[in-house]
């Protein structure tokens, strides 16, 4: 994809799939030709489009048929999302429909888009910087309701507006170092080495804030992943089954019935965790169980909580607990199933409570406790990061990565500031950290750059 992006572009811009209503967008200098060529009002009085206003009407396709009865809108650039002339028809939401009026829209001469161009058009056009086009990604594809909360904040404009701030400084101090360097003659009076000193350390400060979050809202962004591990036959597959409220996985009484993993997917009040079953822990001749049972232990390595399956109706073992987590225990809950059942003797919650795990006793079969387990996901896995904050400024992750390039940048100048190194060298190191800093917002990113994060959009936006 180009980042100069020209002509006139159309794509259905509803998701895949059947709906009540679906939306074809048009934009570009020809958006209202198009769009007036392939709308035919229900009104004799009408006398085109006017802007901002819902007409009422049907599309037909090249040789006059209708396909649809429609709604379309025409909103002039630059008051549009992409900051050009556009046209949204509204139609019902079958795949069929849709085809058929994409189909006669592109016969008239607008071109398919392409993915994430009709937000690079508003990026291009200066209705949005990078940060809130990033944002309208993030907005879409958010997990829970606080991921969408924290892309709402970028996508008003805040992180832009902060990272400027952080740069008009950088830029206000980087004058200063050039002014003594380009006019030594006139014997202007620098900046001195402390007060730059100052000046870095409170912006790396700013930086530093920004990247806090980061971590800490990681599962509202991202998810979470909760691994079921533990011998087979402890009842990991049934937990998974009980989670959801259906029988996802199969469960018999057979060992090694669950040979690969099985994923889906909780929304933990608002909090969506990726619940993942892995084949049960033994020794196995078998090819498949074994490789089944390396993915099991990545996965248990890359998980945010383990859920340690123990059969209480029989003793503790040696091999019912994870080696892998003996050392690791504030990443797992060992959970007691079948509490429906005479517990073992000697009791394996008092000896796992003794080992320093976290227990919970439930009964997959019957359901006792599971709701207060889903509880206890969630809380663990947001442990330490609370409630996300609606006012909250978080960098996603090119945004951090570039943060902390600039942080390094600073850092070096610290260094070499207490070295007394020459002005001019100071002022590369400060001149770097602020195009970095531009990155950020999209005033000299790279079009490779681009290209990486709006390839990523979907075709109708």
């Amino acid at each position: 994809m180009s980042v100069s992006s020209t002509g006139t572009i159309a794509a259905i811009a509803t998701p895949a799939g059947d709906g009540g209503v679906g939306i074809i967008r048009i934009s570009g200098p020809e958006a209202l030709e198009i769009g007036s060529s392939v709308f035919r009002s229900s009104r004799d009085s009408f006398g085109g489009f006017k802007p901002y206003r819902m007409h009422h009407g049907s599309v037909s396709d090249a040789r006059g048929t209708d396909i649809d009865e429609v709604l379309a809108v025409f909103m002039p650039g630059p008051g549009s999302y992409t900051g050009e002339d556009t046209v949204e028809i509204n139609c019902h939401g079958g795949r069929a429909i849709l085809s058929a009026v994409l189909e006669a829209v592109l016969e008239k001469g607008a071109r398919l888009a392409n993915a994430g161009e009709f937000t690079l058009r508003a990026f291009l056009n200066g209705r949005m910087d990078l940060t809130q086009a990033e944002a309208v990604a993030e907005m879409i594809h958010a997990p829970s309701r606080g991921a969408a909360q924290l892309a709402k904040v970028k996508l008003s404009g805040t992180l832009g507006s902060r990272i400027d701030s952080l740069r008009l400084k950088l830029e206000h101090l980087r004058a200063q170092l050039c002014v003594a360097v380009d006019f030594p003659e006139d014997e202007l009076e620098c900046l001195p080495l402390d007060e730059l000193e100052t000046g870095v350390k409170e912006a790396s400060g700013e930086i530093r804030d920004l990247l806090s979050g980061v971590e800490r809202t990681r599962a509202w962004r991202e998810g979470g992943l909760a691994v079921l591990s533990g011998k087979v036959n402890a009842g990991k597959s049934s937990l998974l089954n009980a989670l959801l409220g259906r029988n996802r996985a199969i469960v018999t009484d057979i060992p090694g019935t669950t040979r690969d993993f099985i994923e889906e997917t909780l929304n933990l009040n608002g909090l969506q965790v990726r619940i993942v079953d892995t084949a049960g822990l033994r020794e196995t001749s078998d090819a498949v169980e074994r490789a089944g049972l390396e993915m099991g232990r990545d996965l248990t390595r890359q998980a945010d909580l383990v859920l340690l399956m123990i059969d209480g109706t029989l003793p503790l073992e040696e091999n019912d607990l994870d080696p892998d987590l003996s050392s690791d225990k504030q990443r797992c809950l060992a959970v007691i199933n079948k509490s429906d059942l005479e517990r073992a003797q000697p009791d394996p919650l008092q000896e796992l409570e003794a080992l320093g795990y976290e227990t919970l006793v439930i009964s997959a079969k019957t359901g006792t406790g599971v709701s207060e387990l889903g509880g206890r996901i969630r809380e663990r896995i947001l442990a330490g990061a609370g409630e996300p904050d609606p006012d909250e400024v978080v960098p996603n992750v090119r945004q951090a990565r570039t943060l902390e390039s600039a942080l390094d940048e600073l850092q070096m100048l610290i260094d070499d500031i207490r070295l007394a190194i020459p002005y001019d060298l100071l002022g590369v190191r400060l001149e770097a950290a602020c195009s970095l800093l531009s990155e950020i917002t999209g005033d000299i990113t790279p079009e490779e750059v681009l290209n990486s994060i709006f390839s990523k959009f979907c075709v109708g936006k």
